[in-house]
């Protein structure tokens, strides 16, 4: 062997735990089937456009980067403390989005392969995996849209069947074709002004496009009745994360889902009214040049023809050119409370870890972050130091024990970091101060813990 850790797929888990690993001089072999030749079984998954590294293949953000009220955004200074090459990325390419870390897909993916191909003692090979290792220290971080091949071997080797649920991809229109007469620019109780000064903006980050009652319910109608994609066999009866629902299924759900979801238009006060508007779509900002900016929210199964249609019929986008229609794809995960143990090893087969989605984390951050963990893991097994968790009430550690162990296992479906994985603080602990008190505990508890560094 030419390599002391095999990582297979090299999405944000698979490079993060190739990052942790090579910058302390481990060598690794980073196998990724997009790009591979055909003779090494190339391909890409249904959500992938590309055959770049840490491919962002739904959302270009982050979400909330507020390490002191929000719990992806002390995930975010977690992993900044660790030396996360994908929030080091993030931040090089940063784009304006209110309170939240939204990036340029591609130069975040380029940041990425290019710090991981500088490496010395890291491979970047591209090839397809059809079959779990039978020895030697192995990663498996091919996401929630594993092959086939390899999937049936994960089967084989768990013995138990992988959930599913749908992920979704949102549309993204061209900016100059938005008719900014009728939309504008803002964020949402003007949060934004922080960030985007400090990338050269003006706090206003998102185009803002306003509905009208009748408007909104002659969209919602509109949404019900258009063609959908018909879900392939393997997809039916799969459940949505509802961190993802499409926007037909949340119409389903009653008349004001949508108003209260997606479309909500709490702080945002029209400058030509002076009012919130009835509903509203919001946009957000997708590369450096904000040429292009998606729809925040708006995934779904909708025909591209009526995506077209129907979204044309919002005020504002009625000329509106789409460089990506939405969609929807399924994916997998396993059932980790029961199949990993503590340090994300498979029980059966301890020479090998699982990172990112394929464990049931759900979100960039929270993948990466997974990620990271796996790579520090076993680097601190070859150079045969003992493991500590990185304490429970931090991000990293709520989020390594939910998925490792305390989560119920029979109930077991994706998550998002969130407070309510924490240890809980104590009565005395006002409500409206918990937010804070969870991000300052995590954070001294935090610097009492050491990663591996060798």
């Amino acid at each position: 062997m030419t390599h002391d850790v095999h990582i297979i797929g090299g999405g944000l888990a698979g490079s993060e735990a190739a990052w942790q690993l090579a910058r302390r001089g481990v060598r690794v072999r980073l196998s990724e089937m997009r790009g591979a030749p055909a003779d090494k079984g190339g391909e890409r998954s249904p959500a992938h456009q590309t055959d770049d590294l840490a491919e962002l293949v739904c959302s270009n953000s982050l979400r909330s980067d507020d390490d002191t009220k929000n719990a992806v955004g002390l995930l975010h200074h977690e992993m900044r403390q660790c030396g996360s090459l994908i929030m080091a990325a993030a931040e090089t390419a940063r784009v304006p989005a209110g309170s939240a870390l939204a990036v340029d897909r591609a130069v975040f993916s380029a940041e990425i392969e290019a710090a991981l191909t500088a490496q010395p003692t890291l491979t970047l090979a591209r090839e397809r995996i059809d079959r779990l290792p039978e020895a030697g220290l192995t990663i498996v971080a091919t996401g929630p849209l594993t092959g086939a091949a390899l999937a049936e071997s994960i089967g084989t080797a768990t013995g138990a069947d992988s959930l599913a649920f749908f992920d979704a991809i949102a549309p993204i229109v061209y900016r100059d074709s938005i008719d900014m007469d009728v939309a504008w620019m803002a964020s949402r109780w003007d949060k934004g002004s922080e960030v985007s000064l400090a990338l050269g903006g003006d706090g206003k980050d998102y185009i803002n496009c306003p509905m009208d009652k009748e408007q909104y319910l002659t969209f919602r109608a509109a949404v019900l009745a258009g063609e959908k994609t018909v879900f392939k066999e393997w997809e039916a009866n799969t459940p949505y994360f509802d961190g993802c629902m499409p926007i037909e299924v949340m119409a389903e759900r009653g008349e004001d889902t949508l108003r209260f979801g997606p479309m909500k238009p709490v702080g945002l006060d029209n400058p030509r009214t002076g009012r919130w508007p009835y509903a509203v779509v919001q946009l957000r900002q997708d590369n450096t040049l904000g040429t292009i900016w998606n729809m925040v929210g708006f995934q779904t199964k909708l025909k591209y023809a009526e995506q077209q249609r129907i979204f044309r019929m919002i005020p504002g986008l009625e000329n509106a050119e789409f460089a990506r229609f939405g969609g929807l794809h399924r994916n997998t995960f396993l059932n980790s409370p029961t199949l990993l143990d503590r340090q994300l090893r498979l029980k059966n087969a301890p020479h090998i870890r699982f990172a990112g989605q394929i464990t049931g984390c759900e979100g960039y951050v929270e993948s990466a972050a997974i990620g990271m963990i796996a790579g520090i893991m076993t680097a601190s097994e070859l150079a045969g130091q003992d493991w500590q968790d990185p304490p429970r009430t931090t991000a990293l550690g709520a989020l390594l024990a939910h998925i490792t162990g305390d989560a119920e296992a029979a109930t077991y479906q994706p998550m998002n970091i969130n407070f309510g994985l924490f240890p809980p603080m104590g009565d005395e602990v006002k409500k409206k101060a918990r937010k804070e008190a969870y991000t300052s505990r995590a954070k001294a508890d935090l610097a009492g813990w050491t990663p591996v560094l060798v």
